[in-house]
């Protein structure tokens, strides 16, 4: 239905068998309860350890940790099905794939790679990423969190925001500055004494993910919680860069979940005795909204083909991010002027992904940010520096 370009024709049958049997599990476990997990602002904690067994978790982390040893694109049709369910789930899954697997695997040593990946694939225990501050979001360049080594041994003090899967998380990948202001990476364990992770309530968006803070107070941080082969800032933004080429995939999920339901409420809703599919304006949406759709669909692949390739660089990830977010809210904002009153009821998942990709449009880079990343790339001129 979604397919107008035939894209599935360039995909291998492993990337089909995926891409299908992700579409199927999401629809047997997640749509029958998402819709109430979101009224009641619940995250379906229940769902992790059934996404690790699925091979949802650390898809494209080596086998030899545990993870699916996946390529790029086939990591990417995962986090469109699960966003087809919701945004929220997918931000689950992308965290622990990208923002807390990915820095362990890339950065960490053997010994933190066998402790703990096989177990975050498996969804025995589940992770968090601790970048944006309370007054540093769109300038990590700003942090002020701080690791003070002392005496052989390492002590984290600062706080972080908004932070996907925080209060429910058993381990943190968390970046703060040591002793020469140099950007480091450290595990921090569930019970270190002066580790908090308070919830955040009251969200209008991503109601079925859970978020929160993390609060270090005098936290000791053993050596072998030190991520050792990369420091300085550019180890958490190439978390990012993966992060965000998830979502860009993603995003393409929640614009087909919305397009499909907004298409067949047309066929079946009359008036003037005739289905609403059948005027003009409808026909213009359902156009409009399947054309962006496609327009995402080679975006992202061709993204995942750079990917795989070891070639896809920041500002071809922002394009993509960018883009492919705008385009889906843009498309759950006119699915829901077709199902009219209708579209604003919880009987209809269209609401949900709209108040969902509020939040999806603003992190792990705003939409600004995003064009501004673009514009230093094309003129060699940062405007945000």
């Amino acid at each position: 239905m979604t397919d107008f370009y035939t894209i599935s024709d360039l995909l291998t049958e492993e990337q089909l068998l995926i891409q299908t049997s992700t579409r199927e599990f999401i629809q047997a476990n997640v749509s029958p309860i998402i819709e109430e997990c979101a009224q009641k602002s619940t995250f379906p904690n229940h769902l992790i350890k059934q996404f690790g067994e699925m091979g949802l978790l650390g898809p494209a982390i080596s086998e030899t940790y545990g993870g699916g040893g996946l390529d790029y694109i086939s990591y990417g049709l995962i986090m469109q099905e699960v966003e087809r369910g919701d945004s929220g789930l997918r931000s689950m899954a992308s965290v622990q794939s990208s923002l807390v697997m990915y820095p362990i695997e890339a950065f960490g040593s053997e010994e933190q790679k066998y402790k703990w990946l096989p177990r975050l694939a498996k969804g025995e225990i589940l992770g968090c990423f601790g970048l944006t501050e309370p007054n540093h979001g769109s300038n990590p360049a700003g942090m002020e969190t701080k690791l003070t080594e002392k005496d052989g041994e390492y002590i984290l003090n600062g706080a972080k925001m908004w932070i996907t899967n925080s209060p429910q998380a058993d381990i943190a990948i968390v970046w703060a500055r040591d002793n020469n202001k140099r950007v480091k990476g450290v595990i921090v364990e569930k019970g270190m004494e002066g580790f908090s992770a308070p919830e955040i309530h009251n969200k209008w968006s991503l109601r079925a993910s859970i978020t929160g803070e993390l609060v270090f107070e005098d936290v000791k941080i053993p050596k072998e919680n030190i991520l050792p082969l990369k420091d300085g800032l550019g180890a958490p933004l190439m978390c990012l860069d993966n992060a965000r080429y998830g979502i860009a995939w993603g995003a393409i999920g929640a614009a087909m979940d919305c397009y499909e339901t907004a298409l067949k409420y047309s066929l079946e809703r009359e008036q003037f005795d005739r289905p609403i599919a059948g005027f003009q304006l409808t026909q213009k949406k359902l156009s409009e909204m399947l054309t962006e759709i496609t327009k995402a669909q080679l975006l992202a692949l061709r993204l995942g083909q750079l990917k795989n390739a070891g070639k896809a660089t920041t500002a071809q990830i922002s394009m993509a991010k960018r883009n492919n977010v705008e385009m889906a809210l843009k498309i759950a904002r006119e699915s829901r002027q077709i199902l009219g009153g209708m579209g604003i009821s919880g009987e209809f998942s269209i609401m949900r992904h709209m108040m969902n990709l509020e939040s999806v449009i603003t992190y792990e880079g705003t939409h600004d940010i995003h064009l501004l990343i673009l514009g230093a790339e094309i003129t060699g001129i940062p405007a945000f520096k």
